[in-house]
């Protein structure tokens, strides 16, 4: 297990704005604290940089794994994983009514391999919306 350091962590927090970089889940309603995390994993040849790491609630980082990719659901083709270091999210997905849309095969497969929709996710995004709403 590699230890992240303290700065680099802060880094990758204060980047996410305290949000989970796939799923976008404030850390401020999730129940389990959000993770730092490799998006290329230590065996793959990742290092622990700033730009090899992300901010993931604890679901995603669960789902992901060390996985790169997956099949696109769409097409049965191999796709890698939204990549949120190098990759926008408002290209690869939607948010709509609490789902998360996957627009190109690399959202497509993020969300089916992270789960983004299971019922528990979709229930999570209800109650975000709803404290911000609150905040209002």
């Amino acid at each position: 297990m590699t230890t992240i350091p303290a700065s680099a962590r802060r880094l990758v927090e204060s980047r996410a704005s305290r949000r989970c970089e796939y799923c976008l889940l404030p850390a401020a309603v999730s129940f389990f604290s959000h993770e730092v995390d490799h998006i290329v994993a230590l065996k793959h040849g990742g290092k622990t940089n700033p730009q090899n790491l992300a901010y993931a609630c604890w679901r995603c980082n669960r789902f992901k794994g060390t996985d790169l990719g997956s099949f696109d659901p769409e097409t049965g083709l191999f796709s890698f994983l939204f990549n949120p270091r190098d990759q926008t999210w408002a290209e690869h997905f939607q948010l709509q009514d609490n789902c998360v849309n996957g627009l190109t095969p690399e959202g497509r497969t993020t969300v089916h391999l992270l789960q983004l929709n299971s019922d528990e996710r979709r229930a999570e995004r209800q109650r975000a919306a709803a404290n911000r709403a609150d905040d209002l």
